[in-house]
């Protein structure tokens, strides 16, 4: 079984913490104030084109978290929205963990520009990694989810960082990727421009935050009131 097939699956097993909205919390330590989040520019027009890079295995709730977090911005209103996508090597159905099948908007050799990508556990090949490389020179944000952390960190982009992912896999990523400095016990951690989530249901957290930084405190416990997500 490919080891990124593998990484995805096992986690979905392996269960998750209880979601503890640590999006209030800037990624840090559960017991203190959220640190400000930084704002986020929004792009001319208000539409923030949101890519989500999909692949054979993708974690279904990896998706679907972060995709549900920001198409409910919608009921905040305000000054931007999130065009949201999905992308893939190509345009065939992509059979996720549970056999949820995806059909993905876009190839990577079509798609848009996004100002943010979230990239879920999902069994990532060469394209995706060229993808992400290409596309982060003018993205605002990239997220991960879950072991989706071990397909960023191949990408090389978050060398001479600080990163998460599942618990389950602490030992693993700081074996695989020695240049990254692992944290251990986050909801999730944020850089400017590169962020990532722990397992699972981190992913909403994550999104929540970058909902903050682009449209403020106030729009993401909005939008976490409506998700009926305890905030």
């Amino acid at each position: 079984m490919n080891r990124r097939r593998f990484l995805a699956a096992s986690a979905v097993t392996a269960g998750a913490a209880a979601p503890l909205a640590a999006w209030a919390l800037a990624g840090g330590d559960e017991t203190r104030e959220a640190l400000p989040a930084k704002p986020i520019r929004i792009p001319s027009g208000g539409s923030i084109r949101t890519a989500f890079a999909i692949g054979p295995g993708v974690n279904v709730i990896d998706t679907a978290g972060p995709w549900e977090v920001f198409c409910d911005t919608a009921v905040v209103g305000g000054p931007a929205s999130f065009d949201l996508y999905t992308v893939a090597a190509s345009t065939d159905p992509v059979e996720g963990n549970s056999g949820l099948q995806i059909m993905p908007r876009y190839a990577y050799r079509e798609a848009p520009q996004p100002h943010v990508v979230v990239v879920p556990a999902h069994d990532a090949g060469d394209p995706t990694l060229a993808w992400l490389r290409h596309v982060s020179r003018g993205a605002q944000m990239i997220m991960s989810v879950c072991t989706g952390a071990f397909v960023l960190a191949d990408t090389g982009l978050l060398n001479g960082m600080t990163a998460t992912t599942h618990h389950d896999f602490y030992d693993d990523f700081e074996s695989m990727f020695p240049q990254i400095e692992l944290v251990r016990g986050r909801r999730f951690v944020e850089h400017e421009r590169l962020a990532t989530a722990g397992g699972l249901t981190s992913g909403i957290d994550l999104a929540l935050r970058v909902v903050e930084r682009y449209l403020g405190r106030q729009g993401a416990r909005a939008t976490a009131r409506y998700l009926e997500y305890r905030a």
